[in-house]
């Protein structure tokens, strides 16, 4: 029966989704009976901040945790203050229902969040679970004639890792707080995933690079057949029976590795001799190998395997690679996207092989459909992999898609058409040639070629690699056709040095194998994870490649040394495995969470400490130590609370009570090209701080700088002013104008930008006063509210009243000013097909490629960004959609503001702290100290 039909019996029906593009592709599948609306995500969850704890239990000791911890683990659950009007929209739904069907995701999460949807809306109508993992109508139909119960397993499950992640992100993030640098997180994932990054690049840093050399040859038969010019190349394998060392016999510190005793190794003078003396040599061939050469397809693509490969082939982080997908889930192009199945339901299958017979013919299809069961362990939900949706899948070319959208689809559609096809088939040939040099040693050369005499599955889709020097399974490299015995001629002999390279750096699809590999968190989890280790400046990304800041160095030594067992990788993946086992049933959570939080007793009588044991005793961590790292030489790199810097012995003959030497290190340089030589170099560079002369109003002396925002100018209080505490004050700061330099910047000049703002005079209508000031955009008018643009920086100062007025009674311009010339070409976007070019804006430098903007990270260079990158950011803003606008809150601002302005009557100063005041109200635009002039005390 029809749901519509059925309607007509059962009177309305509420159904409620996640996302507003799921609901409105459903509604089209259901009748008129049928409301279909979003809950827009979670509407609840722990709260966020002290301010959305209830007041009932502010005075809890646990309440920051938003878990009572002395009861059972009990979470307090808040309506999100964003989510309540859409709460309120769907309690009046409900109550002009007569059912409701909860039609979130089929997985942990998408039951917890029905589950909420239950609890919040309290139903007095019956209530169904509605499941299905693809958006057809066939399967929305069959999912309403369907339901099933909630299934509290499921929410238990997701319950109790929620609390696990709240213990471990509210109790570890204060003590990074309190010994590292403000606003950072640590979390049971995230801290994990840092540290594989960091111990990456601490391998690259103790990497020591191997020199070695080989010979290649080319070779023909001789004497040359007639009509057959076929030559090939061999490499150097053997010298009188000794394997010649390649780059897998070295070890990471640049010697042979012990079990490479019986291995030659060639420098660049012992090959040259080599080749000279096999320059007449006769060469022979010794061997013909040939063997037959088979090719599978790969499985389907589950979460982590899509998130790898549309880095790999379409250049995509897995963050936007799951946006993306989630848009094609919800307009019902493919199935559920968050999955660690490869099997394929007989529908999909049968849909899969007649597009296969379709498209390529009989010739390219099974005679039995091919099965993949294999499964990640402690896989989530029987889900089935991703692919195409319906009982027919429509090509790429039928989906009218654009963009990321078609391109992600065109790859999960090859990939699963490509699952059902036939092996790829073939000969593997490896020839071995050998010969007697002049001296003679006796030479052996190797060259292997590959012949595709069917290419089966290839003709739909090639596997990528993470390697992108690699070779992928559908080139092929034919050898010409020799015999045994044959006579050949060295037609030339290449001599080739190689070096050895480090560990390549994780990119977002190796981190993401890496982590399911290791059996870390959740597969579904991996693109907010290395979001939000992006994000919080843990790591920033040269090219593709991942590369830790020396913040995460900081954050990964002190969660090492002190709370080792939460970074451990088999402590991590056995608590994973503990969650499945609470999921299933097997364990109970209450008692799990206790042992994790208030830790256990020990056989022998000890106490093994728990979460709240080691965030008590923060005694034995030394701030300084965990955030130094000796360079060589007596230099250490520190991380202050304002970045990197070196610190170093005075310079040799300096006095005996001469300060360290300091320098900062620039955010970009990757951690292991800190070398000792780069070190002295940003030493030794000028500090950039020369005294001006003395402010003879004060009497300070004032200073020109060059900071980390850029140059700027302040005055050096003395020694006996408070500079921390209530009473602090604050020294004048003003950024230089862009004509200046800390080098040439006089003192009359400071004195000048350190008096702004400057006030022009006041306007005769209003009676407000007009200031002109300096700011992150330029210079600029102050009136009130009412700002106006000058057109350079030094009408700041020669500004009038009447000129002011006369710019104040022009209409503010709101277009846009004359466009700039772009900063950089990137070429054609492979998405869109629009040229994308650097550009300069308000906020600061920007890629588009005309209808898409994304700003440049604080890693991205404007001048030597790559095209894949800029492509890149731009496939992630796109990832996003429109920006949400929020509504403002007026009355809120209205009644703040009269509170405040009675405050300000009631507590006049005198007219000197006014002046006072005045001038420093547009000082917080000024470039801010170097982090080695901040951080003084390390």
């Amino acid at each position: 029966m029809s749901p519509t039909s059925d309607t007509a019996k059962g009177g309305r029906r509420l159904v409620i989704v996640e996302s507003p593009a799921k609901a409105k592709t459903i509604k089209g599948y259901l009748g008129p009976g049928y409301v279909v609306e979003a809950s827009v995500g979670h509407i609840r969850d722990l709260p966020s901040s002290a301010a959305e704890v209830p007041a009932k239990y502010k005075g809890e000791p646990w309440a920051r945790l938003g878990v009572n911890v002395d009861a059972g683990f009990a979470p307090l659950y808040v309506v999100n203050s964003d989510k309540k009007d859409q709460v309120k929209k769907l309690k009046e739904l409900l109550a002009e229902s007569d059912e409701l069907y909860l039609a979130t995701d089929e997985d942990r999460e998408g039951e917890a969040i029905a589950w909420h949807l239950q609890e919040v809306l309290k139903p007095k109508v019956p209530v169904r679970r509605m499941v299905f993992h693809e958006i057809t109508r066939d399967a929305i139909q069959a999912a309403v004639a369907n339901p099933r119960e909630l299934n509290q397993r499921l929410v238990d499950a997701q319950e109790t890792r929620r609390i696990l992640d709240r213990l471990y992100g509210f109790e570890v993030s204060p003590v990074l707080w309190k010994k590292v640098m403000p606003r950072l997180s640590a979390g049971r994932v995230q801290s994990v995933a840092t540290r594989l990054v960091v111990e990456r690049e601490r391998e690259r840093i103790a990497f020591r690079s191997a020199e070695y050399w080989d010979l290649t040859g080319t070779f023909a038969r001789d004497p040359e057949p007639a009509g057959d010019s076929g030559t090939f190349t061999a490499r150097l394998v053997t010298v009188d029976g000794r394997r010649v060392a390649q780059g897998r016999d070295f070890g990471p510190d640049g010697r042979l590795k012990s079990g490479s005793t019986g291995v030659l190794h060639l420098d660049e003078q012992a090959a040259r001799a080599l080749a000279a003396a096999l320059e007449r040599t006769a060469f022979s061939v010794r061997s013909v190998d040939s063997k037959p050469y088979r090719r599978s397809p790969s499985a389907p693509f589950r979460t982590t395997t899509l998130q790898q490969e549309a880095s790999r082939k379409l250049g995509m982080g897995a963050k936007s690679t799951m946006q993306v997908a989630q848009r094609l889930y919800e307009n019902g192009f493919i199935t559920y996207m968050r999955t660690d199945s490869t099997t394929l339901s007989e529908t999909a299958v049968a849909a899969a092989r007649a597009q296969v017979t379709q498209l390529y013919g009989t010739d390219y299809l099974p005679e039995r459909p091919r099965a993949y069961a294999g499964k990640v362990k402690n896989a989530q939900e029987a889900h089935e992999a991703i692919r195409p949706s319906g009982d027919r899948f429509r090509t790429p070319a039928e989906t009218g898609l654009r963009g990321e959208e078609f391109r992600l689809y065109e790859l999960i559609w090859k990939r699963t058409v490509a699952s059902q096809m036939k092996d790829a088939t073939g000969q593997s040939v490896t020839v071995r040639v050998g010969g007697a040099a002049a001296d003679g040693r006796d030479c052996e050369f190797t060259a292997s070629g590959t012949i595709i005499t069917f290419h089966g599955f290839m003709k739909a889709y090639v596997e990528g690699s993470d390697d992108p020097a690699a070779e992928l399974d559908d080139r092929e490299r034919r050898l010409p056709a020799v015999a045994e015995g044959d006579p050949l001629a060295a037609r030339a002999m290449a001599v080739d040095g190689h070096a050895t390279k480090p560990p390549a750096r994780y990119t977002e699809a190796t981190l993401v194998k890496e982590l399911e590999e290791r059996e870390i968190g959740r597969p579904s989890t991996y693109a907010s994870i290395i979001g939000t280790i992006l994000d919080r400046g843990y790591v920033f990304k040269k090219g593709t490649a991942l590369v830790p800041s020396w913040l995460s160095f900081a954050v990964v030594n002190l969660l090492k040394q002190h709370f080792g067992q939460l970074v451990d990788y088999d402590f991590t993946a056995k608590m994973e495995d503990d969650l499945d086992r609470i999921a299933a049933g097997d364990t109970e959570a209450v008692p799990w969470l206790r042992r994790f939080y208030f830790g256990e007793e020990a056989n022998g009588g000890d106490h093994l400490a728990g979460l709240k044991d080691l965030v008590t005793d923060l005694g034995a961590i030394d701030a300084r130590e965990v955030s130094s790292f000796p360079v060589g030489d007596g230099v250490v790199l520190r991380v202050g609370r304002y970045g990197p810097y070196l610190e170093a012995p005075p310079e040799p003959g300096a006095a005996p009570d001469a300060p360290a030497r300091r320098a900062d290190v620039p955010d970009d340089l990757p951690p292991d090209e800190l070398t000792m030589e780069r070190a002295q170099e940003l030493l030794a560079r000028p500090t950039g701080e020369r005294e001006l002369g003395t402010d003879p109003a004060t009497g300070h002396p004032i200073v020109a700088k060059d900071g980390r925002y850029g140059p700027y100018v302040t005055e050096v209080l003395p020694e006996d002013v408070p500079k921390t505490g209530k009473n602090a004050v604050k020294p004048r700061t003003a950024s230089l104008f862009k004509s200046m330099t800390p080098d040439t910047v006089t003192l009359e000049q400071a004195l000048r930008l350190l008096s702004l703002p400057r006030v022009v005079g006041t306007d005769p209508e209003s009676g407000q006063e007009i200031t002109a000031q300096n700011g992150r955009y330029g210079p600029y008018l102050k009136k009130g509210t009412d700002s106006r643009s000058l057109t350079d920086e030094e009408q700041i100062f020669t500004v009038t009243l009447q000129e002011a007025l006369a710019i104040y009674a022009q209409p503010k311009q709101r277009g846009r000013a004359a466009a700039r010339p772009p900063l950089k070409e990137l070429g054609e976007d492979p998405a869109t097909g629009r040229p994308v070019v650097v550009k300069d804006g308000r906020f600061g430098p920007y890629v588009t490629d005309g209808e898409t903007n994304a700003t440049l990270r604080r890693d991205d260079d404007p001048q030597t960004i790559t095209p894949e990158r800029g492509f890149e950011l731009l496939a992630e803003k796109r990832a996003k959609g429109p920006a949400k606008k929020t509504a403002k809150k007026t009355a809120a601002k209205k009644t703040a503001a009269k509170k405040t302005a009675a405050k300000k009557t009631a507590a006049k100063k005198t007219a000197a702290k006014k002046s006072t005041a005045k001038k420093t109200t547009a000082k917080k635009t000024a470039a801010e100290p170097t982090a080695a002039a901040k951080d003084l005390s390390g």
